[in-house]
């Protein structure tokens, strides 16, 4: 990757809706050059893909949290069992006092809790920490 590749991504995480043209002239190179790029980064797996933002008002998920994980044992079977869990929108493995972060997502306050007791159940879950999300700042 080069500065136009890094320039080219940064315009499409602003709006990836942008027009191959508007994304040309705002690079100053010529079209054919920004899609063959992006073709390239689409190929090269650097860019997965597109996506819409939502406001988070208007998800249909209206709890979202991050929960911390300690594990005990085997750490790669505790984000395999966690991966299954449907409420669960991201997983990061980390250093420091957690092992694992989550990322949660529900419609209801029930439908949290019942989450946060199936995570607790996952065999070599040492303990948790969780916190809710009030309020996006930045996306």
């Amino acid at each position: 990757m080069d500065t136009l590749d890094t320039r080219l991504i940064a315009l499409l995480r602003e709006d990836a809706r942008t027009p191959v043209a508007t994304l040309a002239r705002l690079l100053q190179v010529s079209r054919g050059t920004v899609q063959n790029r992006i073709d390239r980064l689409l190929e090269q797996r650097v860019l997965l893909g597109f996506t819409v933002r939502t406001a988070p008002e208007a998800a249909s998920y209206r709890i979202r949290a991050i929960t911390m994980v300690r594990t005990e044992g085997d750490a790669d079977q505790v984000l395999r069992t966690l991966r299954g869990l449907p409420e669960v929108r991201a997983l990061h493995t980390t250093n420091g006092r957690w092992d694992i972060v989550a990322e949660l997502a529900t419609d209801t306050l029930q439908e949290f809790d019942e989450v946060l007791r199936r995570i607790g159940k996952v065999k070599g879950v040492a303990n948790t920490e969780t916190s809710l999300l009030l309020s996006t700042h930045k996306l």
